[in-house]
């Protein structure tokens, strides 16, 4: 998809990946409309991108619902909606309150889907659109430490896939992006459970992984949205774990060509 001019969504962008993205995709052409809790920062990072704050807490069904309709009344029509918003809470899942574990999952995914099941269909009856899901690689193997992280982030990697498989044939795409371990607060506050942090540490001294800067990630983001590719995985020397993950899904789309995608109008 050509940028210029089109109304880009980023969720959890005043801070890490979503600022990196917000601003790469400002520098693009996009007319980028800013989601994230804090108004000021939403409010300063709108004036240097020349985009639209929207205050959000993501976390809050509430203030969730409509809030596509809200945007593009105000904003315009959104042609790309990128599903950044997310936290960690790294650490021993039987010390997380009920509370924190029920942020995790809404913030990570449920907001997600709900946000791409509001923005779909205004974007399938324009005959355009794209879906970026800022997913991690601890959706595909797990450290100790993020049980609930990474089984939310797998959660949003198979969204995604759902997604593409009923948007076959339709002119909306989808780009999964899996992360290793990017330059960030939540790398920094997931380094302080020790376990994590020795797991991060081992991997990155047997070059399994190595870190990235959110500027680098969203880069990468903006080509894939560009030229619409269906994955970001970084570091690109785990990409084949990934891919291994993903067989199973490719494997059913070649299952299933021929059959309807979509339920008949």
């Amino acid at each position: 998809m050509d940028l210029e001019g089109k109304g880009v969504l980023v969720t959890g962008s005043t801070r890490g990946i979503g600022r990196a993205v917000a601003e790469a995709m400002a520098a693009a052409g996009a007319d980028v409309r800013l989601v994230a809790r804090n108004a000021e920062a939403l409010a300063d990072l709108a004036g240097r991108v020349a985009g639209t704050a929207h205050p959000c807490d993501l976390t809050d069904p509430q203030s969730v619902d409509g809030l596509v309709d809200r945007i593009e009344a105000e904003s315009g029509p959104i042609d790309v909606l990128v599903n950044n918003a997310g936290i960690d809470a790294t650490g021993w899942l039987f010390d997380q309150s009920p509370a924190e574990l029920e942020s995790l999952y809404r913030l990570n995914l449920i907001t997600p889907a709900e946000l791409c099941r509001q923005v779909v269909p205004r974007m399938l009856a324009r005959g355009r659109g794209h879906i970026v899901n800022v997913s991690s690689l601890a959706g595909v193997a797990l450290f100790p430490g993020f049980a609930a992280y990474g089984s939310s982030k797998a959660g949003l990697s198979q969204l995604t896939a759902g997604l593409r498989a009923d948007l076959r044939g339709l002119p909306v795409r989808t780009t999964l992006v899996e992360l290793g371990p990017v330059r960030t607060e939540m790398l920094a506050d997931a380094n302080t459970y020790e376990p994590t942090r020795a797991s991060f540490r081992r991997s990155l001294r047997v070059g399994v992984l190595v870190e990235f800067t959110p500027d680098h990630v969203a880069t990468a983001v903006v080509d894939a949205a560009h030229h619409n590719r269906r994955h970001v995985r970084l570091p690109r020397r785990i990409a084949p774990l990934a891919a291994l993950t993903e067989a199973p899904r490719r494997l059913t789309e070649l299952l299933l060509t021929g059959i309807p995608h979509q339920p008949r109008r």
